[in-house]
């Protein structure tokens, strides 16, 4: 495992994160405390340090995991998230998000609360979670972040854009007008807008990025048929039929990337690490394999500059995949 610094900061990552959304919501199948855990102590075990959560994941839950799996461990870089209010009772109606708070009073309870999960004194990269422009634009948030910074409470901060891809504007106005130290965003070589722009504007201003998704969605994994079944509660069962089947094409068109010594997902991930304002890559693990396989990514053959503006002309092309049309295209494979 290699690893690089978020920005200017003297925070360094891992460049293979873990994601403690996958183990701590349900999105991705269900894990009981000890499964989680167990997890969490093989990637450590593998040479993975960063580990990326969020307060409301499993409400609470992730950072509990963590302070369970690692307590004040000084080799482990905990990234967590704020802006949700998740302690004011909440009447959700359908797939919508909880309200922000971005009062400076709100920001230091949430702070508060999630160091007292973590059990630890300080957050080593605390993000702003999915803000608007509104939030972006609010001077006290930042320098509240600044004197949290100061103080030492907080090492290095920053945003995760989201939830969905996109935040174009967002990503490329934070990155070229807030001295944050990194950003958090989607990208991955199917997928590779706005997340260009994102990576140009953090190189212009000294900032980190971090890749989630890199995989998209799994995908990239190499593994997934035009018949692939998603199990009940897994979330790619909302997806159309046309995703999946035209995704499996494009894996495809990039085989040419996997080597004797470099898997697919490896490839993935190396691509993303070509750019070296990329600090970490957060994969969606759910198993001790990936973790194996992912983990070992820096131990394999960099992609190269000729196979990474191969990847970038495929995409302009759409990978020369046609749109599938089938009479079920527009059906979501929950249903299919």
């Amino acid at each position: 495992m290699k690893y690089r610094a978020l920005g200017t900061s003297d925070v360094h990552v891992s460049e293979v994160g873990f994601g403690v959304w996958t183990i701590a919501t349900g999105w991705w199948g269900e894990y009981t405390d000890d499964e989680a855990v167990a997890l969490l102590h093989h990637a450590r075990d593998r040479g993975i340090t960063f580990f990326d959560t969020a307060d409301t994941y499993g409400e609470g839950r992730a950072e509990r995991l963590l302070q369970q799996a690692f307590g004040k461990d000084d080799d482990v870089v905990i990234g967590t998230k704020f802006g949700y209010d998740i302690y004011s009772p909440w009447d959700r109606k359908g797939h919508v998000e909880r309200p922000h708070d971005w009062t400076p009073d709100f920001i230091r309870y949430a702070l508060e609360q999630s160091l007292i999960r973590l059990g630890r004194d300080h957050i080593d990269f605390y993000q702003l979670h999915n803000p608007r422009m509104d939030a972006l634009q609010d001077d006290a948030i930042f320098e509240l972040l600044e004197g949290l910074k100061q103080a030492g409470t907080v090492r290095s901060f920053g945003v995760s854009l989201g939830p969905a891809i996109g935040w174009h504007d967002e990503g490329v106005w934070v990155a070229n007008n807030r001295p944050i130290d990194a950003m958090q965003v989607i990208h991955n070589l199917l997928e590779q807008q706005p997340g260009r722009d994102f990576i140009a504007a953090a190189r212009a201003n000294g900032v980190s990025v971090i890749t989630r998704v890199p995989h998209s969605s799994g995908m990239l994994e190499g593994k997934y048929t035009a018949d692939t079944v998603f199990p009940e509660n897994d979330h790619r069962r909302h997806r159309p039929k046309s995703w999946l089947v035209e995704g499996v094409e494009k894996a495809e068109a990039v085989r040419f990337l996997e080597q004797p010594e470099r898997t697919l997902g490896q490839a993935a991930i190396q691509w993303l690490l070509h750019e070296p304002e990329v600090a970490s890559v957060l994969p969606n693990i759910y198993n001790a394999e990936q973790i194996d396989e992912f983990a070992a990514t820096s131990e394999t053959p960099p992609v190269t500059d000729e196979e990474f503006t191969r990847v970038e002309a495929l995409w302009e092309d759409d990978f020369g995949v046609a749109p599938y049309t089938g009479a079920d295209a527009a059906v979501t494979l929950g249903t299919v």
